[in-house]
C-alpha cells in the first residue's frame, strides 16, 4: 500500500510525536507530586534514560508506549504497511528495555515500567498504578534503611 502522505508530510508527522511529557507521563508525575514524592525527569547519566527518577528510593520508572515498546495488548497491532520495518524497530525497542533495565538492576536500582493502556479508562487507572508504585517504593526504603542499619551495626526489629 502506497503511503497517502508525501515524505515531508510524513517527516513532519513523525516529529510531532512526543517522546517526554506524553499524557501517560504527566499523569504519573502528576499523582507522585501530589502524594509528596520528588522526583527527576529525564535520567541524565543512568542506563535508558528512565522518565522518572526517585533518588532517595533507587527507583527508576519508565512509562512507556503499548505501540512503540510492543506490549502484548489490545492496543498493539503492528502496521500492514512496511511490517518488516516496523517489527524490527519494534524489536530493537524492546531489546534496548531489557538491556537498560539489566543494567539498571546491576547498579541496585529498582525498575518499574508503567503501560500506557494500564492508564486508559479501561485499564486498572492511575490509582491503581500509583499503589504499585508506592508499594515498590516503600520495599525500596525499607531495604535501603535495612542496609544502613547493618552497615552501622545497628540490629532493627522490622
Amino acid at each position: 500500500m502506497v503511503d497517502v502522505h508525501t515524505p515531508e508530510a510524513r517527516s513532519r508527522n513523525m516529529r510531532a510525536i512526543r517522546n517526554k511529557d506524553t499524557k501517560p507521563e504527566l499523569l504519573i508525575r502528576k499523582a507522585l507530586h501530589a502524594r509528596g514524592f520528588r522526583y527527576r525527569l529525564g535520567g541524565a547519566g543512568l542506563p535508558g534514560h528512565p522518565d522518572i527518577v526517585l533518588p532517595k528510593y533507587r527507583t527508576a520508572i519508565f512509562i512507556h508506549g503499548c505501540f512503540w515498546h510492543g506490549h502484548n495488548c489490545k492496543y498493539f497491532k503492528l502496521p500492514a504497511t512496511r511490517t518488516e520495518f516496523w517489527a524490527g524497530k519494534i524489536r530493537s525497542n524492546q531489546e534496548r528495555d531489557q538491556r537498560s533495565t539489566s543494567l539498571l538492576v546491576e547498579q541496585g536500582w529498582s525498575v518499574l515500567t508503567v503501560w500506557e493502556c494500564s492508564l486508559k479508562p479501561s485499564g486498572p487507572g492511575v490509582e491503581a498504578v500509583l499503589h504499585e508504585i508506592e508499594g515498590v517504593l516503600a520495599q525500596s526504603l525499607n531495604v535501603r534503611v535495612s542496609q544502613l542499619l547493618v552497615i552501622s551495626g545497628l540490629t532493627s526489629k522490622m
